[in-house]
């Protein structure tokens, strides 16, 4: 048993520890409302992305009458034989079932479709980690090809990159840090390189795997289909993790005690203001033409989504680290009630026993 010293040592220890988790919790209660407020900011402009998007679409013929096919190639549908995951996890842990969550959902994902080739590419430490352990990163090599009809080479060879796949799945990529200062530039590439991989065929589809969150109780793992595009402002969910009773109690009382809405901020007025553009009886003039403002806004929107699912994951990786160190803190307080209730029945029964033996010797003489 130990001693009143060792349970002494012990109490300080645990108050040390717990005065680092309710730090951390405090720290990650800030972090949420400014990345709260951020996912907030970028809502008006992916609204009014997608109400230009469907007002042109009304000015222009998205399907080509002579050969019966869609005019974009974003829109484009095939037989998905070549598949793109990318997975949005976090960078640190202490966030609980956050990147376990995640990289469940992504699995699943894989397990689901092993009949296909799968290429994964990891936003955050945890995805990247947990990928390069499992599967082979994609191997490239250098090749020589001749090209006269290329007016930039000036009928010199020219060198590509060709890809040797060994496996079904294959690791092609990982952006580590990117979230931790988030910014469109940077999701900007992101979509691009994804965008060029879909029409130069590379790939049939891509899937993202991120964390979807309203409010701190409002919030699932999802799995949206990115490309190819279906309809404008519709979110192609195909799979979804939501949280247990459990989770959401113990999420509303660290929110609560970390000074959080519970509530998502209503914005219902300004999403309808924003649709009136796209669906006012007004004839709009652009002084583009509206097939080339369609084809450039595409890349904007398929970039607006992407950098609204990586804020929503920033915003619920605080969310689940706060409830960790929220919960995390409560055990600490209830280890020392438990330590300092056993270290007082020793001195209880130190003192007792003492009592005990001064009697005797008492009744002795």
């Amino acid at each position: 048993m130990a001693s009143v010293l060792d349970l002494r040592r012990r109490i300080r220890s645990v108050k040390s520890t717990r005065q680092i988790t309710k730090a951390m919790k405090m720290v990650s209660a800030a972090r949420l409302r400014r990345a709260q407020a951020r996912a907030m900011a970028a809502r008006p402009y992916a609204q009014m992305i997608t109400s230009v998007l469907e007002s042109l679409i009304r000015r222009i013929e998205i399907i080509d009458p002579e050969t019966g096919n869609l005019r974009h190639p974003l829109f484009a549908t095939r037989p998905e034989k070549r598949v793109l995951l990318l997975v949005v996890s976090g960078d640190r842990g202490f966030a609980g079932a956050f990147n376990s969550n995640i990289l469940k959902a992504g699995f699943q994902f894989i397990n689901s479709n092993g009949d296909k080739e799968i290429d994964v590419e990891s936003v955050g430490r945890k995805a990247t980690d947990a990928f390069r352990r499992r599967y082979p990163a994609a191997v490239y090599h250098e090749e020589q090809v001749e090209n006269p009809a290329d007016q930039t080479s000036e009928g010199k060879p020219i060198t590509l990159k060709v890809r040797d796949r060994k496996g079904g799945i294959e690791v092609v990529g990982d952006h580590v840090g990117m979230l931790e200062k988030l910014s469109v530039g940077s999701v900007f590439e992101v979509a691009q390189d994804i965008i060029r991989r879909y029409v130069h065929e590379e790939i049939d589809a891509c899937y993202l795997v991120y964390n979807e969150f309203k409010s701190v109780i409002a919030q699932r793992v999802v799995t949206e289909r990115l490309l190819p595009l279906i309809e404008i402002g519709k979110h192609d969910i195909t799979q979804s993790i939501e949280p247990t009773k459990e989770e959401r109690e113990e999420a509303a009382k660290a929110a609560m005690s970390g000074g959080i809405e519970l509530k998502e901020e209503d914005t219902h007025e300004a999403d309808e203001e924003a649709k009136k553009f796209g669906t006012a009886d007004v004839d709009y003039i652009y002084d583009e033409p509206p097939e080339d403002l369609f084809n450039g806004l595409l890349p904007q929107y398929v970039s607006a989504m992407l950098f609204h699912a990586m804020a929503e994951s920033v915003a619920a990786e605080h969310a689940a680290r706060m409830t960790a160190m929220d919960s995390a803190t409560n055990n600490a307080s209830e280890m020392i009630d438990s330590y300092t209730l056993q270290m007082n029945r020793l001195r209880q029964a130190a003192i007792t026993k003492e009592i005990i033996e001064i009697v005797s010797g008492a009744a002795a003489v």
